[in-house]
């Protein structure tokens, strides 16, 4: 199947207690593309960046067989851009900056080659630009994945209801499902969110796994214990960009299938973490990936003897 991700094409500048980087390449588009050709799919990005993002990027997704006949290019715009500051347990951060720059007017074109996408990822962005992205295709795909965060629950809830009820499946953290659902418990939080349109309701909880539900059927997996952890930005995307490449590449659109996906995602964003920004994921071919899946099967695998 072939996949479309829209979403950020971006630039970042991170601070962790491990190091700090200049301005790096980012954005969740550039994450699920990346992540998508290390499994070989077909993917094509709709984003806009500004006449200061370098060709050599362009270059890397095109290297990579990533389609990007959707990416604008705002000769006189700037990329967006964000800056942070991860605190010692790095799952807490200060934001430093954000420049929305050419974002701010984003109107996704969707290019006649990526019609056909069979998936769509629908990556963090305004709820209302995610709806008008299912208006222009010209037929829906078949399966719809959309990740979305806190702040458009604070700021654009009706339209984030509009969109969740197109979605099939939603992909938040444990925080957001409870912020979206007003349940504490991530059982009836995600029952909840079923309610609301998703077919299938994944909610990440970082260094603790993933919870994928279907109806009444639960699938938990851990995350792989890591010696290196230097910044989890980008993880959340990797994750996204993983699951849906591995339907993608399967063909198939089932429970059973999508257990394996969120085992695959898990190791994807395992990589992503072990270097600053885009590098370490970067550097992944296949065969890290198979090694990594290998380390998830002896870690999750195991006998019981009951009496």
């Amino acid at each position: 199947m072939k996949l479309l991700v829209v979403g950020s094409v971006a630039f970042d500048a991170i601070e962790t207690p491990f190091g700090k980087t200049d301005k790096i390449l980012g954005g969740a588009a550039t994450y699920i593309g990346i992540t998508s050709s290390v499994l070989g799919v077909k993917s094509g990005i709709v984003s806009v960046v500004g006449g200061d993002f370098p060709q050599e990027h362009l270059d890397m997704f095109t290297d990579r067989g990533v389609n990007i006949e959707g990416i604008e290019i705002v000769k006189d715009g700037k990329t967006f851009f964000w800056s942070g500051k991860y605190h010692n347990d790095l799952n807490t951060r200060d934001t430093l900056a954000t420049e929305v720059n050419v974002l701010e007017n984003f109107d996704p074109k969707i290019p006649d080659s990526m019609q056909d996408a069979e998936i769509l990822l629908l990556g963090n962005l305004h709820p209302g630009v995610q709806l008008s992205v299912l208006e222009k295709m010209h037929n829906r795909p078949k399966l719809v994945i959309l990740d979305t965060m806190n702040f458009w629950m604070d700021t654009a809830w009706d339209i984030l209801m509009d969109m969740i009820a197109k979605t099939d499946v939603i992909t938040i953290n444990d925080e957001e499902a409870r912020q979206l659902s007003g349940e504490y418990s991530l059982v009836k939080a995600a029952k909840k969110i079923h309610e609301m349109g998703p077919k299938y309701v994944i909610i990440k909880k970082g260094e603790h796994g993933a919870l994928l539900f279907h109806n009444n059927k639960i699938f938990a997996i851990p995350a792989l214990p890591l010696e290196d952890v230097f910044d989890p930005t980008g993880a959340g995307d990797t994750f996204a960009g993983g699951f849906a490449a591995y339907l993608a590449k399967k063909g198939k659109i089932d429970f059973e299938t999508m257990k394996s996906a969120l085992i695959v995602a898990s190791a994807m964003a395992s990589f992503t973490v072990e270097k600053f920004g885009t590098e370490r994921i970067q550097e992944v071919n296949e065969s890290d990936m198979f090694g990594r899946l290998r380390q998830f099967k002896e870690l999750t695998t195991f006998d019981v003897e009951l009496q």
